[in-house]
């Protein structure tokens, strides 16, 4: 039966009759699941996600639409004999959910070793047929190994594809449109997912709260309401695209981890306010009903290693791999010393007053830079951007200083729906020394991996002081590769063929006893200052 939450709004009859679910949303059993269709076994295991728990540790998630009283994961080195289990009591639900969330944490695990596994129901009677899957676990730290990352925000779901070539009212901001034999995200990150080892994906993750963008642009019809969906709808749709979502996902994030940060769009259900001009409606959070407020369905569908390493959730953590120390971050609240997140109001926060930025400074003095001398920090709003630039926005206020003082090698954010690179900069200043050893952070925008409403544009002649690189007509994605101590190289990558189209080489000395208090760059005082006269910019339309 569908989780006892569904059953009881149904009940309530906040569900419209003519919207129930068709036959043809429902698995027949032959062994093939439909992305968002419930499956003929409620017990069959959906959704597959990872995420390092520390070097020796994973967590294990996946969906089902039945509770399972004690989720396990069978697994081993050797795919032939999966010799180790491992079980929880976690398989919980949220109100309006259609499923259950299971996850089971392995411990005890060997770092940079591949392991092979299978969960509770894999290939059941009725359910889809699943491979033996295999994870490799994190490099302990030190580890010199050179090794890639995917990194990108912004994906989500648009129609039955991943990124759709049908988009709403019906376009929408800024090529939307795949060309005919042209990959979306989606596929481009499975078409390449030897080239890398996990996903790091800096918030906006599926794009649920579009459905009543979409429902009111035409893009679904709602039974006697047409474009007017009721609070039910929403609910049950809301959830059905992330369900679609999560499922196309599951061939790369069954074997790759996905690490992930929160933002805005997996706060609520309004797509941050919707208006159907024609019907002369506002919908806004109050439409929304419990579980699609406040980060519900992102912090039950994810297990982040925030345990590992004292952080909160899914909302900021930490964590070692190789050469690098990886910070997470929420922008969107919790920002402490009297500033506010840009939806606290409505959402958060989630922990004491100042409790983010006290556990961040105190995550990143301790970091031992003997062994992991690359810091990588992911979060979700820019500050630097030349689409519609903020001025001095709280989460600048809140985090950028502290990046500088600690070092901080790269920052990637989203939000923006571009891709723009920056060189290294510090409170609106260019480093004089570009990516040649700089003191200030190098930087990524990168929310170009698609969704609903396609790409935004750049609205600021000329660009933003320190871009290096400025692209609003393409779909893609970041590779990361850590070559070394001292190189490290971003990618960005065409989703529509894999070609990478931006390239930047970031060498970084790493003698922190020699640049502590002595390098010669000092940056102004002003917060949009600096003159980059000297760096190479470029945008670029393909």
């Amino acid at each position: 039966m569908l989780p006892v939450v569904l059953s009881a709004v149904a009940a309530a009859s906040l569900f419209s009759t003519a919207q129930a679910l068709s036959p043809s949303t429902k698995d027949v059993g032959n062994g093939v699941h439909i992305p968002g269709a419930i499956p003929a076994n409620l017990n069959e295991p959906l959704q597959h996600r990872l995420a390092f728990a520390g070097p020796t540790g994973m967590t294990v998630s996946w969906s089902t639409f039945n509770q399972l009283s004690n989720p396990q994961v069978f697994y081993g080195t050797d795919p032939s004999n999966l010799d180790q289990q491992a079980s929880s009591s976690e398989s919980t639900t949220y109100p309006t959910s259609r499923t259950y969330n299971n996850h089971v944490k392995l411990t005890g695990l060997k770092p940079g070793t591949k392991y092979y596994y299978k969960v509770s129901y894999t290939n059941a009677p009725a359910a889809a047929y699943r491979p033996t899957y295999s994870f490799t676990t994190a490099r302990a730290p030190g580890d010199t190994t050179p090794y890639s990352i995917a990194i990108f925000g912004d994906l989500g779901l648009m129609g039955d594809d991943g990124l759709s070539t049908r988009t709403g009212p019906i376009g929408g901001d800024n090529y939307t449109v795949i060309p005919d034999g042209a990959m979306n995200t989606i596929q481009s990150l499975l078409a390449a997912k030897d080239s890398y080892d996990f996903i790091y994906h800096t918030g906006d993750i599926a794009y649920n709260d579009y459905f009543l963008k979409e429902s009111i642009q035409g893009y679904f019809g709602l039974a006697a309401n047409d474009t007017q969906p009721t609070r039910g709808e929403v609910a049950e749709q809301y959830e059905s695209l992330g369900e679609q979502f999560y499922d196309q996902m599951q061939p790369i994030t069954a074997e790759r981890p996905w690490l992930v940060t929160p933002g805005n769009h997996e706060a609520n259900c309004d797509n941050g306010g919707v208006k159907d001009k024609a019907a002369h409606i506002t919908y806004d959070s109050t439409y929304c009903m419990p579980g699609q407020t406040n980060f519900t369905g992102y912090n039950a569908h994810f297990r982040m290693p925030s345990y590992e390493s004292g952080g909160l959730g899914n909302m900021w953590y930490s964590f070692d791999n190789g050469l690098v120390h990886y910070v997470s971050l929420t922008c969107e609240t919790d920002l402490g010393d009297g500033l506010k997140g840009p939806i606290e109001d409505v959402n958060g926060p989630f922990g004491a007053p100042n409790q983010q930025i006290n556990w961040l400074k105190n995550d990143l003095a301790n970091v031992d830079r003997t062994k992991t001398p690359w810091v990588v920090v992911g979060l979700h709003r820019p500050w630097y951007t030349s689409v519609s630039p903020p001025s001095w926005p709280a989460w600048q206020q809140a985090f950028e200083k502290i990046f500088y003082d600690n070092h901080v090698d790269f920052y990637h954010q989203g939000h923006v729906h571009t891709y723009e690179f920056f060189s290294p900069m510090f409170n609106g200043s260019v480093d004089p020394r570009g990516l040649n050893n700089p003191r200030a952070p190098m930087i990524a925008v990168g929310g170009s991996a698609g969704h609903y409403d396609g790409l935004d544009q750049f609205d600021q002649t000329p660009l933003y002081n320190g871009t290096l690189t400025a692209i609003d007509t393409e779909y893609g994605w970041g590779r990361l590769t850590f070559h070394n101590r001292t190189h490290l190289t971003y990618q960005f990558i065409a989703s529509r063929n894999g070609s990478v189209i931006d390239e930047h080489t970031l060498y970084k000395e790493h003698n922190f006893r020699k640049i502590q208090g002595q390098h010669p760059y000092t940056p102004p005082s002003n917060s949009q200052g600096g003159n980059n006269n000297a760096q190479k910019r470029s945008i670029l339309h393909f």
